[in-house]
């Protein structure tokens, strides 16, 4: 595919929605036309979805259930909006892929690694990150930040789960990129968001000149 894909991930309040605008506005003064989604969503299937799961409606049938849930909306998504982003040449930056499903799903909830690495090569179809960021933050303070934001709205089905969860969802991101030290960097959000914001710009601007798209852009 002639374009570049990025995914953001991490665990609740790691800041990626703020991270994906910071770079998306780098990208627009850079002369490119960066597409900006999230998952569970993005199509209009797969928002469909991301309420029935982030409601907590499915949760009782189990975590397979979830994870299946999760791979049909990510297959709409993919061939509805983000394969004809990256077909046109487009930078997609994306808010959780199937990293997410990992950790969520195949981690804490437990589920078989065969039954994941199915589930996960059937609903991308072969579309995977050029790059991927995790961004790392204790499970606590990423709390602390996602009920500061919430303030009086209730907790979606995943940002009530406990501290120890979230936790182990930290861990689970942090095995992924040691796995995948190629694709994953792992970015401190513990800090400033500036400092957060010039690593990832640092790091997107290497990518770019790799892949040539420079020339992509000037061209625009």
């Amino acid at each position: 595919m002639a374009g570049l894909f990025i995914t953001f991930e991490g665990g609740e309040g790691a800041g990626k929605s703020t991270q994906i605008a910071l770079l998306a506005d780098y990208l627009k003064n850079a002369g490119f036309d960066p597409l900006i989604t999230r998952e569970p969503g993005g199509s209009s299937g797969a928002e469909a979805v991301r309420h029935v799961i982030l409601s907590g409606a499915a949760e009782k049938y189990g975590a397979a259930m979830e994870a299946v849930l999760f791979a049909a909306a990510r297959n709409d998504h993919i061939e509805q909006l983000i394969r004809p982003a990256l077909d046109e040449g487009r930078i997609v930056l994306c808010d959780r892929f199937i990293d997410s499903s990992r950790a969520y799903q195949g981690v804490t909830g437990n589920l078989d690694a065969v039954f994941m690495a199915n589930l996960e090569r059937v609903s991308i179809d072969g579309v995977k990150p050029d790059m991927t960021f995790i961004l790392d933050i204790p499970a606590e303070k990423g709390m602390a930040r996602a009920v500061k934001r919430r303030g009086n709205e209730t907790a979606d089905r995943f940002e009530k789960e406990k501290i120890f969860t979230q936790e182990a969802r930290r861990q689970a991101f942090l095995t992924i990129a040691a796995n995948e030290p190629e694709r994953c960097k792992v970015i401190d959000a513990d800090r400033p968001l500036e400092a957060i914001s010039q690593d990832i710009i640092a790091q997107v601007a290497a990518l770019l000149k790799t892949k040539d798209f420079k020339r992509t852009a000037d061209d625009q």
